[in-house]
């Protein structure tokens, strides 16, 4: 068979064009440090490499931002309750030295000026933020825990309390000695004898300076199982005609509301009937051990803690916080924010207020303050009257008042220091919430540094398997480029000098 110079000329180009695409790819992969340019070089390689990159992206994702992030946001939190223990530990070191008794009046005012701001700044702390979300407020991180200023908004409000919430205090009758002036004290009429110690049944609600328009409502479940309502008769703090302390017993509902302190004063039947409210096991669908007490608030101190953060409650015609009368989570009434910080791993990160503290730590610190000032104004009216007799040294009304301001401060100071060693316990437990609120957050981040280590290595391995993959060898492929640039010059003055030959040259 003749073979024609067409024929080579042809097949010559075909090989010089395979070898120039060669080398073409090995330029490239040189260039780019990559085994393919596209799919079609190498389908195997390829969809390898997609499940690799979107490996890598995912493990890349968690551990440079959600894995900082979640760290962060854990970060915040746990200073915040770091703050807060120090705090409530400072109040419980002022119960410890109220308890053992004040040497001096100036000891006592520190102590009161302390708790104070010790009330002050412990919810404050609860505004901590994070990148102006607040940590401790659940799914609501634009609404700060307080209102933050003073603030006339209605809110109907359900605490959901148990018997546990009930309590026996001391008051002191002081008959008309908190009304003392300089100028009524010669005829005020006290005596010696109005002064008395009572022991009273008290529920205390979250907050003080309630509505007067509307009487609390107490409902509960009694022996039977049947559902009682108890309407509680609202007398104000300053009502001349009634002490709302010693009405209780003849109130027809049982119950007089203080809207002031925020305190229902119950009689001894109905201190009983809740009591004996207890919760029945056997009855999961039914809370019968809960006593629910529906109020009415409107106006708000900058410091007071916003109600939809803990309660149920209706404002402005907007529901809050339903799933906790009815039990149900999907309302996201339990408002947990997680972070996936992996595959199929999260990490909740937030802590709810009401894991950190309750509402009944603000108002221990309203008794104990309440105790402090009662005396406060007492030891004032003792040396108003001191320096009246000073001028006055025969007049029996004022030495009547002095005895009884007397009896009364005795009273007070009493009750006083009783309230320091009871709040020791509250104290301690507020402080016990607060420690398991820390020890849950340190937990937390525990496990994000653990998945952190972890991911940080499969990021490396991901990392190198997908080099292996991809990447070439650049000296094997230097030198591969080599040979084929030398078979192609070869190839070139090959076929050049093949070319100038033809058929005649071999006849």
């Amino acid at each position: 068979m003749r073979i024609t110079n067409k024929i080579i000329s042809q097949n010559s180009i075909t090989n010089i064009n395979n070898n120039k695409v060669l080398e073409n790819k090995l330029n490239t992969q040189l260039a780019t440090g990559s085994k393919i340019n596209r799919p079609s070089d190498d389908p195997v390689v390829a969809i390898r490499a997609l499940r690799l990159r979107t490996n890598l992206n995912q493990v890349s994702q968690y551990y440079t931002k959600n894995i900082p992030d979640a760290e962060s946001w854990l970060d915040i939190t746990e200073s915040a309750i770091s703050t807060v223990i120090e705090i409530v530990t400072d109040m419980y070191s002022n119960c410890t030295q109220g308890a053992a008794g004040f040497n001096t009046a100036e000891d006592r005012d520190k102590v009161l000026d302390n708790l104070k701001a010790l009330q002050e700044e412990v919810y404050a702390t609860g505004d901590a933020d994070y990148a102006g979300r607040f940590v401790f407020t659940g799914y609501r991180t634009d609404t700060s825990l307080t209102f933050g200023v003073q603030t006339d908004k209605s809110y109907s409000i359900t605490e959901q309390l148990t018997s546990e919430s009930l309590d026996e205090i001391t008051y002191v009758d002081v008959a008309d000695l908190d009304t003392m002036t300089e100028a009524n004290a010669e005829g005020l009429g006290t005596k010696e004898q109005e002064i008395s110690t009572n022991q009273v049944y008290r529920l205390r609600l979250a907050y003080e300076n309630c509505s007067e328009a509307v009487a609390p409502a107490i409902t509960y479940y009694d022996e039977n199982g049947a559902q009682q309502t108890i309407t509680a008769d609202v007398i104000s703090k300053n009502d001349q005609a009634q002490d709302p302390y010693l009405s209780a017993e003849a109130s027809a509902s049982g119950a007089v509301f203080i809207p002031e302190t925020g305190e229902l004063i119950l009689s001894k039947a109905s201190y009983d009937k809740l009591t004996a409210v207890k919760d029945d096991p056997a009855t999961l669908d039914v809370d019968e051990g809960e006593i629910r007490v529906t109020y009415e608030k409107s106006e708000f101190a900058k410091s007071d803690i916003r109600p939809e953060h803990y309660f149920y409650c209706e404002s402005d015609g907007i529901a809050y916080n339903e799933g906790y009368l009815t039990g149900a989570t999907d309302d996201n009434s339990n408002q947990f924010i997680s972070y996936d910080v992996g595959f199929n791993q999260d990490v909740r990160v937030n802590t709810l207020a009401s894991e950190l503290f309750s509402t009944n730590l603000s108002r221990d610190v309203d008794d104990l303050v309440g105790a402090i000032e009662d005396v406060q104004a007492m030891e004032k009216n003792i040396s108003v009257l001191k320096d009246m007799l000073k001028t006055d040294p025969d007049n029996q009304d004022l030495k009547d008042r002095l005895a009884a301001a007397n009896k009364a401060n005795t009273f007070l100071t009493d009750k006083m220091q009783k309230l320091f060693e009871s709040n020791i316990a509250n104290m301690q437990g507020h402080l016990d919430l607060a420690n398991t609120a820390l020890t849950a957050t340190g937990n937390r981040g525990s496990r994000v540094e653990l998945v952190a280590n972890r991911l940080a290595k499969q990021e490396v391995n991901f990392k190198t398997l997908s080099s292996q993959n991809e990447d070439v060898d650049l000296t094997e492929v230097a030198v591969n480029l080599s040979s084929v640039e030398l078979a192609y010059q070869a190839a070139l003055m090959a076929t050049g000098k093949i070319s100038q030959t033809t058929l005649l040259n071999y006849l």
